[in-house]
Order: structure tokens, then sequence, then C-alpha cells
């Protein structure tokens, strides 16, 4: 199965099913020596982990991560990092009503099609639950980029958004309301919404925004492999995504060019950040911002029609645990990517020049 590697040096590849006996991976590319906090990436796994709240589903994952390989006595050794998180709380038979059918608008048709072979349980291999794997990763990358800041939150539910500057957000809130968003009046409007959602047995989508602080200047390449290109492809990743942008993104094409140019100060910063951080796909040194789209999930707790795989209209309903909206879930994850990237390209950087 192609696709299980993102990376060129710091490089993670993943396994497993959402129903299987763990999901997990292996790390390659982290320099040796690094000491690590093994308790900081069981934080951020916490933060992803199921059951968390009552706007999330409710599967009971303890979510545990065991290292298997590349750490000893508390640092990285420079092989590879294997690690996995065990399942302990399928409930497959949830599943057997789509043994044989497809949920409208997920993977289930189109991975029967390229496969001629799907595991039903959870979605398998196409479940959102592989993303765990990547939240131990990015939980390392964060410590190999040391000072580099990544925080990501909940910018918009629905029609619900919030329009204030990150710039004027306290961050340290983002995690003091289940849907971290880092205004607790948008936050409450926003939970009080999606357990409405719930109750319908429907879901929702919503925004995430994302910001890096700290950045080192001259990472990414000019070309093909642009430093926004690749935090793009990340996020794009991602289960659910339906969009990325950066900067002032899709709002920049209402102003003129010499209104959206970045004056320079004398010391190489800039007056303002419509860049977003990244200029001719390099970073020069500013914040790096962007926003990311999260479709509604696909599964809704209510009855559909679609069709079996014999090509015949059946009628049925959504079962199981499912998140009514992903994007209180997903805010490590794109944490996570981010960190993934940068990881990366400073690892590739350090060949820049003499």
């Amino acid at each position: 199965m192609a696709g299980n590697t993102f990376g060129t040096l710091f490089k993670l590849t993943t396994f497993g099913e959402s129903h299987g006996k763990a999901i997990g991976g292996i790390l390659e590319g982290c320099p040796a020596g690094l000491p690590l906090d093994l308790e900081a990436v069981q934080r951020d796994l916490d933060r992803r982990r199921p059951g968390q709240s009552a706007i999330v589903t409710q599967r009971k994952e303890p979510d545990t991560v065991a290292f298997y390989s590349g750490i000893f006595e508390g640092k990285t050794t420079g092989t590879p990092i294997g690690f996995a998180i065990h399942n302990t709380n399928q409930k497959s038979k949830d599943y057997s009503h789509i043994k044989d059918s497809y949920r409208p608008s997920h993977a289930d048709y189109v991975y029967d099609q390229k496969y001629g072979f799907r595991d039903y349980r959870g979605g398998g291999r196409s479940s959102a639950r592989e993303t765990a794997s990547r939240v131990v990763a990015g939980a390392i990358a964060k410590q190999f980029l040391g000072e580099v800041k990544f925080t990501a939150f909940v910018s918009q539910v629905g029609a619900l958004k919030l329009d204030t500057p990150y710039q004027e957000l306290d961050f340290s809130t983002i995690e003091t309301n289940p849907v971290r968003c880092p205004d607790p009046k948008t936050a409450k409007a926003m939970e009080d919404y999606i357990k409405k959602i719930k109750k319908e047995g429907d879901t929702i989508g919503g925004v995430i925004t994302g910001v890096i602080q700290n950045v080192p200047v001259g990472l990414g390449e000019p070309v093909f492999d642009k430093l926004h290109a690749a935090l793009g492809k990340a996020m794009l990743s991602i289960n659910a995504v339906k969009g990325f942008e950066y900067g002032s993104g899709f709002s920049g094409v209402q102003l003129k060019g010499s209104e959206h140019n970045d004056p320079f100060n004398t010391d190489g910063t800039t007056k303002t950040n419509n860049s977003g951080g990244v200029q001719g796909g390099i970073s020069n040194g500013m914040d790096i911002y962007f926003n990311v789209a999260f479709k509604p999930v696909a599964t809704v707790l209510q009855g559909y029609e679609t069709i079996d795989k014999e090509g015949n209209v059946v009628q049925t309903k959504g079962k199981g645990r499912h998140d009514p909206c992903v994007v209180p879930r997903a805010v490590p994850i794109v944490e996570a990517m981010a960190a993934l990237v940068l990881a990366d390209f400073a690892l590739l950087a350090r060949g820049n020049k003499m």
C-alpha cells in the first residue's frame, strides 16, 4: 500500500487500522542525543483522545503510547523510533450494517473500488484514528524544534465564526473549554451548537486556525518544495480537510499590490504580515498563520439512502460512535502536521550554505 510515509529526512511511516490490534508508526531522521519528554508526548496524544467530552465520539480509548526503539536513557539514539498505540475499545458490530453498502461522501466506495476489498470496521485504514500516530511523531518534532511554538485553535463551527485577530487572543484559554476556542463566549455558543447537531443525529464542519511562532528565516525550497505547499499537503492529508489558506489567503485578492505588500523594517522583519510568514516558498521569520477547513463528518446517525456493492439502492441508518464535529479533536493533529513539516525543512536547511 503506497502513501504511508510523510517527510524527506524527518520521516514518519504509520500503520494499523481503527479496529485492529494497534496503530503506530516508525519515525526516522530524528538526530541522536535529543532529550525527550515522553509525558509531553502523551499530553498531546491525550488532547486528541476520543471520549474526552460530550461533544466528541464516546469511544473510550486510553490512547497510551508505547515506545519500542530509538530511545535510550531518555534520549534519541538516531535510529528509527518505533511506537504503538493499542486499541482497547473496538465495537466492530457497530459497522456490520455497512459491510455491503457505502456511506455517502465517505471513503467506503473508493476504497473498495481501488483495492477490491475493504475493512469496513470503523473505516479500517481510512479511519481518522490513524492520525493518533501523527500526533506522537509531531510531539517529538516539536521538541526537536525547541523554541518554535505551534498553536492551533477552533475559529469556526458551522456559521459561528471567531473574527478576532489571533494576535489579540489569549492562547492560554484554548484548553479551558471542550471546543478549544480561545474566546469563552464564542466557545460556549459553538459547544451548544455542536450538542444540538449531535442530538439531531447530524454533523457539522468547522475551521482550525494554526499559528507558528519563532520560525527561523530560510526554511523551505524556492521551486517545487515551497514551505507553504508542504504545509498545504500536510493539512490536506488530514481526514475531512477540504481547504487550506495561509497569510491573507483568499481575502488577499481584494487588495491592490501596494496594499498587500509587507513593508520592511530595518532588521528584516515586516510591518505587516499578509505574506503569512512565507515569501517565495521560504520562511521570512514572521509568524506563519493559516486556516484549515474541515467538512462535516460523513457518518450521520439518521436514515439515508445509498447503494450496495451490486449497485442496488438501499435504505440504512448510521450507527456507532462518531464525532458530531471533528475540529475540537483535530487541533493537536494540525499542530503535529505543521511540526513535522518544519522539522523536515529544518534538517534540510542544514545543507543550505557553509
